[in-house]
């Protein structure tokens, strides 16, 4: 028995569960903050016109289905979807935002589109349909490297 009425083997029980109580606040923190960048997200394609709203959803769904490991958030007020590093890939910019006559799916330095010495980096989307959601999928699946 130690001093402290407690055996080796009860302070190292007790040493046990508090590093799984860390990790389990770690978690919860992260799933926290997860739910709230994609509630972030949600909120900034359901603010956005009639046109472009069906566009921003048809891209939350291809990268939900075709990059599971981007995480989705906001950036610049955009929807976007980060690595867990939180550096954004892809995002969405409306076409509203700054008064442009189209919406564009971009993508950032960390997406894998690398074609030789150029390849393009932002698309104009003006509409959802099968082709354009194939096309997109192929897109982000790639840039997300999954």
């Amino acid at each position: 028995m130690a001093d402290d009425g407690f055996t080796k083997e009860e302070r190292a029980a007790m040493k046990q569960r508090a590093a799984e109580l860390r990790v389990e606040a770690k978690r919860q923190k992260l799933a926290d903050k997860a739910a709230a960048e994609e509630a972030d997200a949600l909120a900034a394609i359901a603010a956005m016109t009639e046109v472009e709203q069906p566009i921003a959803q048809m891209v939350h769904e291809i990268v939900a289905e075709h990059a599971p490991s981007l995480r989705p958030k906001t950036w610049y007020g955009f929807p976007a979807y980060a690595r867990e590093d939180g550096k954004a890939v892809v995002f969405f910019q409306p076409g509203a935002k700054f008064g442009t006559r189209y919406s564009t799916l971009g993508f950032q330095d960390g997406a894998q589109l690398d074609d030789g010495v150029m390849w393009p980096t932002a698309y104009a989307v003006t509409g959802v349909d099968d082709a354009t959601r194939a096309s997109l999928g192929a897109l982000v699946r790639r840039a997300a490297g999954d």
